[in-house]
Parts: structure tokens; sequence; C-alpha cells
């Protein structure tokens, strides 16, 4: 299991420096939905299945379609792919940023706090995940207002920056 969270987990930083990395939204797209569902698989191995499986259904049905959308606003003709020399620049400054951080925190100080959720199960009534949504909407209602607030500036934000000078969906196609 352990051999199995760390290779999702180098998956993740690989998803993530993709979608840091490359200018076009056409492959960090990919790079976004890669990243969800590896960030979602580690959920699923940390023992929280049903939160897991709500941030993937969200994920999805919501900003994936919004970015989408913003893509599909900000076409190129020519657009640079993971190959091209100035997106390999950025690969190489991250994975060093990453190898760097790495070198910092390899002490070994994260063994002994990796625990999954129901480690303690026979003295818990509910499941982990299950009391931490219900905690979440209980006493995170304010977050959840702002979360959803900041959720639409993002968007307005994105497709305002991806229109351009093209006049949004009235250009010329």
């Amino acid at each position: 299991m352990t051999y199995f969270m760390f290779m999702l987990l180098v998956a993740l930083i690989v998803a993530l420096i993709a979608v840091a990395s490359n200018p076009t939204p056409y492959f960090a797209a990919l790079g976004l939905v890669v990243a969800a569902g590896v960030g979602c698989g580690v959920l699923v191995s940390s023992g929280g299945p049903f939160l897991s499986l709500v941030l993937f259904l969200i994920y999805l049905g919501g900003m994936l379609v919004v970015f989408a959308y913003s893509a599909a606003l900000a076409a190129e003709p020519f657009p640079e792919a993971w190959g091209s020399r100035s997106v390999a620049g950025y690969v190489l400054i991250y994975l060093l940023g990453v190898v760097l951080v790495a070198g910092v925190f390899w002490g070994g100080w994260y063994e002994g706090s990796w625990a999954v959720v129901e480690g303690l199960k026979e003295f818990s009534v509910l499941r982990g995940d299950v009391g931490g949504v219900a905690v979440m909407y209980s006493f995170g209602g304010a977050m959840l207002v702002i979360c959803a607030w900041v959720l639409l500036l993002t968007l307005l934000v994105v497709l305002e920056l991806t229109r351009g000078l093209s006049r949004g969906s009235l250009r010329a196609v």
C-alpha cells in the first residue's frame, strides 16, 4: 500500500507540474483531469472514498466545463505542446524546485503521521469521511459560502482573461 501511495503522489506532482508549466489551455486541461483523478485516488487510499467521489463529481461536473469553455474561447492556431523548448524549461525549473523541497524534508518526519481514517474503527460508530462531511456542512457553512463566491469570481476572471480582444462569443469565427 505504501508503494501505491508513493506512485499516486508522484503522479500528482507530475500532473501538477504539467498544469503549471503549460501555457496552452488545451494541454493544461488534460493535466487538470489527471491531477483531479490522482488526487481523488490519494483520498481513497487515505480512507475517504465518499469525499473523493464528491470531489471528483463536483470537479468534473462544474469546473472542467468552465475550463473547457474558456479554452474554447482562447483558441490558438499553433498551441505549444509539452515538448517545446519554453515549456520544457518551465518543467525543469519546477522539477528542480520539487527536488530542492524534497531534499529539505527528506529526514523522515512524515513516517509516524500517515494514518488511515478508519485506523480506530472499532471505537467509532460512523465512518470518518461521512462524519467529516457532516462537520463541514454544519460548522463550515460560512466557508462554503466564501468558497462558492471565490469560484464565481474565478469564473469571471478566467472568462475575462481568455476573452482578449475577440469580443467573447460575438467574435467572427
